[in-house]
């Protein structure tokens, strides 16, 4: 009993730990953006920060499990909350386009060591044939968190120094779960034994849905609101395109990772990227039939699409021993960045193609990427049970 008390208790810091987390960024990132545009600075610059911050996590994310394994989760994990609080207030101490590149890039460091020790402690902790359960039980909380930091910004404001203070305070309060969980947090070894990149090879299915859950995400919160406007709903109505997506994906991952406790993940995922494809079809039928219908596709796109990021991680850290978790976690974060940083361009390149048929074109292809990568992982399978 004093171990299931230990494991659930050591899960619930490392949801809080990250939900917390999430809260800050999901209020500092459309901060930032604000500033730049009272500033001055261009769309295009602006658009270019962001770019630096999914750069930075790819280029630093391998490095995160070997200096996790010389000192520690837990003092990784502070180290990275001082740095994310000390990076949020230098923004606005510069309010300098020009310094906030290199500060974007130690925020940007600091949040992707948050995210893949966070990530691989809820992996280790979780047992094995609840795994998926508590991943969707996490992707919820998270995605509660994303939405919450924006409405945040409408009772602190977006100036002065209320809303750098307040996001520094919840940044600081992500460091309470870690000091209640204290010893409770898995180990890493200081030696690992592969090279983060070696993953993509070894779980190609896995990374593969990571790389999705970043496109479809982000082309989704970039290109709705753009493609809406294009087929004439009004500013206010194209917004409520990404609410309703990010409602389905609030609601379907606890029942999704439930469900992917029972089945081959792969082949579940499979299935999951067939009704995305189908749904990004629907997508470009209903366009234009009216707010009603392309609100209710979307709902049911966004739970699919959100289960791509929660079931690939479940059977990511089904496949690796807990010495390799971290490793295959940071490749799991690193795909996840390609795809915020492919996603968005292509998706923009399709929208003005056609505003009707370009996106959930674009889509579809995303999502056919990870049927070709279960397909493979099936058909691998298969032929060494056929070899033995």
């Amino acid at each position: 009993m004093r171990r299931l008390d230990d494991t659930t208790l050591s899960i619930a810091a490392a949801i809080a730990l990250v939900c917390t987390v999430g809260i800050g960024l999901s209020l500092s990132l459309p901060l930032l953006s604000l500033e730049m545009e009272r500033i001055g600075v261009s769309a295009t610059a602006s658009g270019l920060a962001m770019a630096v911050g999914a750069i930075a996590s790819i280029v630093f994310a391998p490095f995160v499990p070997r200096v996790a394994g010389r000192v520690g989760i837990g003092r990784l994990i502070a180290l990275a909350i001082v740095g994310a609080v000390a990076s949020l207030l230098a923004f606005k101490l510069t309010m300098n386009y020009w310094a906030w590149l290199p500060i974007r890039v130690v925020y940007s460091l600091c949040l992707g060591t948050l995210f893949i020790l966070s990530e691989f402690w809820i992996s280790a902790a979780a047992p094995q044939a609840r795994r998926g359960f508590i991943m969707g039980i996490y992707a919820t909380v998270l995605s509660l968190g994303f939405a919450i930091g924006p409405a945040l910004l409408a009772v602190v404001g977006t100036s002065g120094w209320a809303p750098y203070l307040f996001g520094s305070m919840l940044f600081l309060l992500a460091a309470l779960p870690l000091v209640l969980a204290r010893g409770r947090w898995p180990s890493v070894p200081e030696k690992q034994s592969h090279a983060v990149l070696s993953y993509l090879v070894a779980a190609p299915l896995a990374v593969v849905a990571g790389f999705a859950s970043g496109a479809l995400e982000t082309s989704a919160i970039a290109m709705l609101p753009v493609m809406g406007v294009r087929l004439g709903y009004d500013a206010t109505t194209a917004a409520l395109f990404v609410s309703a997506m990010a409602l389905g994906n609030v609601v379907t991952q606890i029942p999704l990772g439930w469900l992917s406790d029972r089945i081959d993940r792969r082949r579940l995922l499979r299935a999951i990227a067939a009704i995305v494809m189908g749904a990004s079809g629907v997508i470009s039928l209903v366009a234009d039939a009216g707010a009603a219908p392309l609100l209710a596709c979307l709902f049911v796109w966004g739970g699919f699409t959100g289960a791509f990021y929660t079931v690939g991680l479940a059977h990511l850290s089904s496949r690796f021993r807990m010495a390799d978790l971290v490793g295959a976690n940071a490749a799991f974060i690193i795909m996840f960045n390609v795809g915020m940083l492919a996603g968005p361009p292509l998706a923009g390149v399709a929208v003005d193609k056609s505003a009707r048929y370009g996106f959930g074109l674009c889509m579809a292809a995303f999502a056919l990427l990870v049927v070709a990568a279960a397909v493979h992982e099936l058909r691998r399978q298969a032929l060494e049970g056929a070899k033995s």
